[in-house]
C-alpha cells in the first residue's frame, strides 16, 4: 500500500505541469539573476573609475603624488569648469583635490598649514570602494610625506626600498573555492526552492481533503503514518532532483553566460549529501505540517509561501548574514534555512567534512522530527 501511495503522489505532481515547473524553474532563475546582478559586490570591477584630478598646489611632491596615483589607477579625465555637476551627476566616480600649499606642508617637519589632499566622490559610489580608495589615498600621501622627511633628516634610509619591503602577507586559509556571487547564491537558492515545495504539498493536500480523497483513502485502510510517509518520500525525491539541477546550473551554465563557475574543488561528497538530505527533511516536514495546519486552497497559497520568504529574509537567503546588524544577526541563528545555509557554506566554501556539519544538520534533523510529529498530530485530526 505504501508502494501504491507513493505512486499516488508522484502521479498527483506529474499532473501539475506548471506547478512542478515553478519548483525548478524559481530558484533556477534566482541563482542566474542574483549571481549575475552582485557578481561586482564579491568581485569589485578590475577595471580602474572615471576620475578627474585639480592641482591647486603645482609643487613637485604633488606632481610625484598625482603621478603614482596615475600609475595604479589609470590616467585621469580632463575636468571642465562644471566638474561639480559632473561628479554630482555620476558622470565622474571621483575627483582628487590637491590644495594649494601641500607640498611645502609635506615638506615641513611641523606640518604646518591645512592643505590637504581631497577625495570628492559621486553620492552613488559603492561604499567599499570609496574605503578603498581612501584608504590608498592615506597610504600614498603617508609614503610620499616619508620620503620627503627622511631625505630631508639625511639618515641614509631608503624610504621607496621601505616601502617596498613592508612585512605582511594576507592569504585564505585551506585550499578552498574563494567566496563568489556564485558560491553564495546557489546553494543560497536551492535550499529557498527545497523548502518552497511547501506551496505544492498544501494545494495537493486541500485538493485531496476537499475532493474526498484522504476520506476514502483511509476507509481502505490505509493507516495515518503511511498516508504520511506516502507524501513525505516523493518530495525528498523532487528536492534530490533539485539540488542536482541548481548544482549543474552553478557549476557548467553560469560560466558560459558570464558569470562564475561553482567550484566543487575538494568537496566531501559524503557530508555534501548528508547536509542536503538533513535540509530536504527539515523543508518538507515543514511543509507537511504547513499542509496540515490551513484549511484552503487560498491559505494553502499565502500562509506557507509567506513563512518560507520570512524566513529566507531572516536566515540570510536574500541578504548575507554578514551584511546585517548583530542583533539581525543573532534572529538568524534561530532560523532553520540560516541552519542549512551555513551547512551548506562549510561543505562548498571551507571543505568541511562531517564533523563540520554535525551541528547544523542535528539542529535541522531535531527540526524535522519536530515538525514531522507535530504534522503527524494535524493529520489525524483532519482525518
Amino acid at each position: 500500500m505504501l508502494a501504491a501511495l507513493i505512486k499516488k503522489e508522484l502521479l498527483s505532481l506529474l499532473r501539475d505541469v506548471y506547478g512542478v515547473a515553478a519548483l525548478f524553474m524559481m530558484p533556477a532563475l534566482f541563482i542566474i539573476v542574483m549571481s549575475m546582478a552582485l557578481k561586482d559586490f564579491y568581485e569589485p570591477a578590475a577595471r580602474p573609475l572615471i576620475y578627474g584630478v585639480e592641482n591647486l598646489d603645482q609643487g613637485k611632491p604633488a606632481a610625484r603624488l598625482l603621478d603614482r596615483w596615475a600609475q595604479e589607477n589609470g590616467p585621469p579625465q580632463p575636468l571642465s569648469a562644471d566638474w561639480h555637476t559632473e561628479l554630482a551627476a555620476g558622470r565622474l566616480q571621483y575627483v582628487l583635490v590637491v590644495d594649494a600649499g601641500f607640498s611645502a606642508q609635506a615638506s615641513d617637519l611641523d606640518s604646518k598649514g591645512d592643505a590637504k589632499v581631497r577625495l570628492l566622490a559621486e553620492p552613488g559610489l559603492n561604499q567599499a570602494l570609496f574605503e578603498t580608495k581612501r584608504a590608498k589615498l592615506i597610504e600614498a600621501v603617508t609614503r610620499l610625506r616619508a620620503e620627503i622627511l627622511l631625505a630631508q633628516l639625511d639618515l641614509g634610509i631608503n624610504a621607496a626600498a621601505l616601502a617596498e619591503s613592508i612585512p605582511v602577507v594576507a592569504e585564505r586559509a585551506g585550499a578552498g573555492p574563494r567566496p563568489t556571487a556564485v558560491q553564495q547564491n546557489v546553494p543560497a537558492w536551492l535550499l529557498f526552492g527545497m523548502f518552497f515545495v511547501v506551496a505544492s504539498i498544501s494545494s495537493l493536500f486541500v485538493e485531496e481533503r476537499a475532493c474526498g480523497a484522504l476520506a476514502r483513502l483511509r476507509s481502505l485502510g490505509a493507516r495515518p503514518w503511511r498516508l504520511v510517509v506516502g507524501k513525505l518520500l516523493p518530495y525528498l525525491l523532487v528536492n534530490g532532483l533539485q539540488a542536482a539541477l541548481m548544482l549543474a546550473i552553478g557549476i557548467w551554465l553560469m560560466p558560459v553566460i558570464g558569470g562564475e563557475g561553482l567550484s566543487l574543488q575538494g568537496v566531501n561528497w559524503g557530508a555534501l549529501i548528508v547536509m542536503l538530505l538533513a535540509i530536504s527533511l527539515a523543508a518538507v516536514s515543514l511543509a507537511l505540517a504547513l499542509a496540515c495546519l490551513v484549511g484552503s486552497h487560498s491559505q494553502a497559497m499565502t500562509i506557507g509561501p509567506t513563512i518560507i520568504m520570512l524566513m529566507a529574509a531572516l536566515g540570510g537567503i536574500m541578504v548575507p548574514t554578514f551584511l546585517m546588524p548583530p542583533v539581525m544577526q543573532t534572529l538568524a541563528s534561530y532560523v532553520p534555512m540560516n541552519w542549512g545555509f551555513e551547512g551548506l557554506l562549510n561543505v562548498l566554501l571551507r571543505n568541511g567534512d562531517f564533523a563540520a556539519i554535525a551541528p547544523a544538520v542535528t539542529k535541522l534533523t531535531l527540526f524535522a522530527l519536530l515538525m514531522l510529529g507535530s504534522g503527524f498530530v494535524l493529520f489525524r485530526r483532519r482525518l
